[in-house]
């Protein structure tokens, strides 16, 4: 049985998830009604909005092999869930809970934007000119492993 306290965390852990996964599916759902073929220039040669769709893993690495990130993003979700109850401060929960939750998205879009099992492409649209393109759920994962990296080195 777990504590009130690991019971509360995990709840925290997980509401920030799903709060996560809402704004990033909701987001992504906007840029796949809107911006394929149409980008949206919001500074010249610097920064536009603009549908791309990525099978691999971050920065577009290992493109093809979206079924075996989905299952290591399955496995890291499930890990990241158990470790919730473990954890200290509201802060790491927090960080766990952006991380799950950017996870989770990307895992969707693997899920079901495509033919077969976990194969879809991740929807990125926000678009440095110097930058590989990303997301809401990109920009969650890596908040949140700053901030885990933060908390884990910071005195408390």
């Amino acid at each position: 049985m777990l504590s009130s306290t690991a019971l509360r965390t995990r709840r925290l852990a997980l509401t920030v998830a799903v709060a996560v996964v809402a704004a990033d599916q909701l987001v992504k759902w906007w840029v796949v009604a809107t911006l394929p073929g149409k980008p949206v220039v919001l500074v010249e040669g610097f920064l536009q909005l603009r549908f791309v769709s990525n099978s691999g893993a971050a920065f577009s690495l290992l493109d093809g092999f979206g079924s075996v990130i989905g299952l290591i993003a399955i496995a890291a979700a499930v890990f990241i869930f158990l470790l919730a109850v473990k954890v200290e401060s509201t802060g790491e929960t927090l960080a766990l809970g952006l991380v799950l939750g950017g996870a989770i998205g990307n895992l969707v879009d693997r899920a079901f934007r495509g033919d077969g099992f976990l194969d879809g492409g991740v929807v990125d649209f926000v678009d440095f000119s110097f930058f590989p393109a990303f997301n809401v759920a990109d920009s969650a994962i890596t908040v949140g492993a700053i901030l885990a990296i933060w908390f884990a080195f910071s005195d408390r």
